[in-house]
């Protein structure tokens, strides 16, 4: 059993587990070199060939405890034939959504649109490298996905306006995704996926009198269905301010954190195993800051079911070096 899986089942393991968010990425020469000849940013992640050599990249590098397939969250979004672009130092930006087409979709409609993301999870899984590790899945949350699908681009620090004028959209949307990002949960699992992680980007961007609406309850409904599937969530609500409620609401099995959380308050309040925390910017210093950072995360949850991470995914000017010296650290801890 990978130390992944070990520490969700049991609570415990013998070694720190440390996986990365965005660890097969832009950081590493390797996939800088696959970018630069497929500059098309959807057709790469759908090249199951090249997306199956890129989640393994860094675990031919690095002794981290799981792959996370290369992918994005909008290819739900794409699956369902809203049109996507990823414009260089923009981000995504997104088409309208054509509502008659959705309706007419089915199942086999959508997964053969995205079956290479599911070949390529399959590809990583028997693969030798991957041997004792876990392989990662993942969606976006219901809320996120709402909210790039509405703006039709990254929010960055607000809502429009008029975000929630049509409540109606939001709930016909709200109801496709769930069906949808099951059925993205199912295939991913089908095809060797042992742990689904639900990335929330955006769950900062809400007044606590919405979170109930927009984040609790179609959170829940797919980590409750996940583990029908007997897999295993990891819940990142990015921003969100209350870390307790959303455990006791939501469920997960794994509760992810930002950078911007106090560790010591998550260490006393929450019960279940918790991932991440470290701020990403720690890596671009030295090997003494980063040392100093990672203890401190370490030394909070010594006694606590902890699986080292950042607070947010690895940003691309890290140097290789840096990400080597915090896997061997973390492991020797």
């Amino acid at each position: 059993m990978s130390p992944i899986k070990e520490i969700i089942i049991n609570k415990k393991t013998d070694v720190n587990p440390i996986w990365i968010m965005r660890q097969a990425g832009r950081y590493l020469p390797e996939f800088r070199e696959i970018r630069k000849q497929n500059t098309d940013f959807i057709k790469l992640c759908l090249n199951e060939t090249l997306s199956s050599e890129i989640t393994l990249q860094p675990l031919k590098r690095f002794d981290f405890d799981a792959a996370i397939i290369f992918s994005d969250i909008l290819m739900v979004p794409y699956g369902l034939n809203q049109k996507i672009e990823f414009k260089k130092n923009f981000g995504p930006i997104l088409g309208e959504l054509d509502f008659n087409q959705v309706l007419n979709l089915n199942e086999d409609d959508f997964v053969q649109k995205i079956n290479p993301v599911y070949k390529a999870i399959n590809l990583v899984n028997k693969n030798s490298l991957t041997n004792n590790k876990s392989t990662i899945g993942f969606i976006g949350a219901p809320w996120t996905l709402l909210v790039y699908m509405i703006n039709k681009k990254s929010p960055k620090l607000k809502l429009a306006d008029d975000f929630f004028k049509d409540q109606a959209l939001i709930k016909m949307i709200l109801e496709i995704l769930d069906q949808y990002l099951k059925i993205h949960i199912k295939h991913q699992v089908k095809n060797g996926a042992e742990v689904i992680q639900i990335f929330d980007s955006w769950a900062g961007l809400l007044d606590d009198k919405d979170l109930l609406k927009y984040i609790y309850n179609p959170t829940s409904s797919l980590v409750e269905y996940t583990k029908s599937l007997n897999v295993p969530t990891i819940c990142f609500p990015r921003g969100v301010k209350n870390y307790e409620s959303y455990c006791e609401i939501v469920k997960p099995d794994v509760i992810c954190i930002d950078y911007e959380v106090d560790p010591t308050i998550i260490e006393k309040t929450i019960k279940i195993p918790v991932q991440g925390g470290m701020d990403p910017k720690i890596l671009l210093t030295n090997k003494e800051n980063l040392k100093k950072e990672a203890k401190k995360y370490l030394d909070i949850f010594k006694d606590h079911p902890y699986i080292f991470n950042l607070g947010h995914g690895v940003l691309p000017e890290t140097d290789p070096n840096m990400m080597d010296y915090l896997v061997k650290m973390v492991k020797d801890y």
